[in-house]
């Protein structure tokens, strides 16, 4: 008589494993690397209207920025930015404009980290030059330091 095989043989479920090992090997690291560089990205969204208005107040003003008092209300914004979850704090540099921001909850290296960005008045923009407190290739693709 015939048998009948049932179920999978322990070579085939070896097989199903090493393969579901090797892919979660290559993709746990890629996607903690999306992770942090989908919240490096929201910290750049969180500093762009503050580089927008402090540009704005340098055209309005012969291409100098705020150079005492509070530097908020000054460049027409309400009040300091409100703190996220991957910017604990920023603050501007008066008279040169700068903005630093300090990271925080994007992970145990970033965290603490600043970065500031320094306006240079050119004759029709207002361009940026980003300079990280940390060295890393992530920081370098989401903010050109």
């Amino acid at each position: 008589m015939n048998k009948i095989q049932k179920g999978f043989t322990l070579i085939e479920l070896m097989i199903v494993v090493a393969i579901i090992g090797i892919l979660a090997a290559i993709a746990i690291p890629q996607y903690q690397d999306y992770i942090t560089r989908a919240k490096l990205s929201k910290a750049v969204s969180f500093v762009d209207p503050i580089k927008l208005a402090m540009a704005n107040y340098a055209q309005e003003n012969a291409g100098t920025f705020p150079s005492s008092g509070s530097a908020w209300t000054t460049i027409g914004l309400s009040a300091e930015p409100t703190a996220t979850t991957e910017v604990s704090a920023v603050t501007t540099t008066t008279g040169t404009g700068a903005i630093v921001i300090t990271l925080d909850g994007i992970g145990a290296s970033y965290n603490g980290s600043t970065v500031t960005f320094t306006p240079k008045v050119g004759s029709t923009a207002v361009s940026w030059a980003a300079t990280c407190g940390y060295s890393h290739a992530n920081m370098t693709k989401i903010f050109g330091c």
